[in-house]
């Protein structure tokens, strides 16, 4: 298992939105809505190959012409433009990627491997880390950061939730939100292609901010990676428990997991 880069990930101080635009109710447009309505910090830089500006304000036309490079990217474009996207945000440094896209299980040319794993291929020699593709994206209160189509953001709390399904993702902001529930973390894992359950237990695990980390899983790829985070995971529980109070907590009270068919 590997954190390394999920800080750019979740706790970025710039980012770019690679596809962002003026149409209403295009991704790109939800997108950097969700961003500035998130109260996000940070510089924001919309990226649009056709239009000098987006929301009233400049736009870029591609990723080599951005001012400085940006922590973290958000991709909403169309799945035969991620490889190349991702290997160009490689070359200019950045970290981490969002690709919301779906359709990239397709193969890239005839006979060849899929756009996903020329995009896995693309990323890797610059470690940088992509959560999805095919998800709905992240959202952070704390670092007023919502980095996703979701309609609307989350409240701020020390639960962070995990899923795979867009559908229960949504679902599950609009019943928080009415109940008044928060989130130190808000993550849509998507297809997983690269960033997986193993990986966000294990950063979860040492954020002073989580307390309690819920999750949605429709299949586990790494079983291992995944069995070892959730060890430790509640393992790092038990100590702080122990810490604080001087009896030792039931491992596992930290981490609930949910899957279809399971009670």
């Amino acid at each position: 298992m590997s954190v390394r880069n999920l800080e750019a990930l979740f706790q970025p101080a710039s980012v770019a939105v690679i596809g962002a635009s003026d149409r209403v109710g295009s991704l790109g447009s939800v997108v950097l809505r969700n961003l500035k309505l998130g109260g996000f910090k940070g510089p924001l830089w919309p990226v649009n190959s056709r239009h000098a500006s987006v929301d009233g304000g400049p736009a870029w036309p591609d990723v080599e012409s951005l001012p400085q490079t940006p922590d973290l990217a958000v991709l909403c474009t169309p799945a035969r433009t991620v490889p190349e996207l991702i290997a160009a945000l490689g070359r200019k440094g950045t970290r981490a990627a969002i690709v919301l896209t779906a359709g990239l299980k397709q193969p890239a040319a005839k006979g060849g491997p899929s756009l996903e794993q020329a995009m896995l291929d693309a990323a890797r020699p610059h470690l940088l880390r992509i959560l999805g593709p095919n998800c709905i994206g992240a959202l952070v209160p704390s670092a007023g950061l919502n980095a996703s189509f979701a309609p609307g953001n989350a409240l701020p709390g020390k639960l962070a939730f995990v899923t795979q399904s867009g559908a229960l993702a949504t679902a599950m902001l609009d019943w928080a939100n009415s109940r008044g529930i928060g989130f130190s973390h808000f993550i849509s894992l998507g297809d997983s292609a690269d960033v997986d359950f193993g990986d966000v237990i294990d950063y979860l695990a040492s954020d002073g901010g989580t307390r309690a980390i819920l999750m949605y899983a429709e299949s586990v790829k790494a079983a291992r990676k995944f069995m070892s985070a959730a060890r430790g995971c509640a393992q790092q529980a038990g100590d702080r428990g122990q810490g604080r109070t001087g009896t030792r907590r039931r491992p596992g009270r930290r981490l609930a997991y949910r899957r279809p068919g399971w009670l």
